[in-house]
């Protein structure tokens, strides 16, 4: 009888695969031997050529990194002492720091720049306090050269280098009035209530994370 199942038997099959993105990827070979030989050929001709960053530089980014994060913590709290806060929130006031571009995907080269966004309390704005009070904090300091504020950017940033590092820092105030030092920046509610050029310097970060979860193996990319 057409459309009746009965007693046959069914040939079930296997479901198909499931891959991260759009398609499946092109082959699921391992490299050979000579793919191998022809990876550290190409690693070393790239080292001979100053094109991976020493050790040496690498340690110098890291400490950097901890000197910005040191002011912009400490600018923080004078902002929320001098905006009249309690002793209590003075104390729990806070700063976080995120890198994003180039150096947060382990593509940078020697001499690249560091991409950095710096989230902040509600009540520390971008327009009053980052570009005027902590331009100012910047410009007094003598490890900072070629300082140049750009807050009319499609995203506004602050331009200069640190112990001749370039630096590209970004701030972002969220709706928050204390900033956990675990502060999750990939959150959908992150974005509630924030005006678009917050959302743009937020979404630098957003997005390198999201890359940096999508690829099955960062060290192999």
């Amino acid at each position: 009888m057409a459309g009746s199942v009965g007693a046959a038997k069914v040939t079930s099959r296997p479901s198909p695969k499931r891959y991260s993105g759009m398609d499946p990827p092109l082959s699921l070979a391992r490299p050979t031997v000579f793919d191998l030989q022809k990876t550290a050929e190409l690693e070393k001709f790239l080292v001979d050529m100053g094109l991976y960053e020493g050790e040496e530089q690498s340690a110098k980014r890291e400490e950097v990194l901890r000197e910005i994060n040191r002011i912009v913590k400490g600018w923080v709290k004078r902002l929320t002492s001098q905006k009249g806060f309690s002793e209590h929130i003075v104390e729990k006031a806070n700063a976080v720091l995120f890198t994003f571009g180039s150096y947060r995907l382990g593509v940078h080269g020697p001499g690249a720049d560091i991409d950095i966004l710096c989230v902040g309390p509600s009540y520390v704005k971008r327009e009053d306090d980052f570009f005027v009070t902590l331009h100012d904090i910047l410009a007094q300091m003598e490890e900072v050269t070629e300082l140049q504020p750009v807050p009319d950017a499609h995203v506004p940033v602050m331009k200069f280098k640190f112990h001749g590092m370039a630096i590209d820092l970004l701030y972002a105030s969220v709706s928050l009035s204390v900033i956990p030092p675990d502060f999750n920046i990939s959150e959908g509610s992150v974005l509630s209530g924030l005006d678009e050029a917050t959302v743009r310097s937020l979404n630098g970060c957003r997005v390198a994370d999201r890359i940096l979860q999508l690829v099955p193996n960062v060290e192999v990319i």
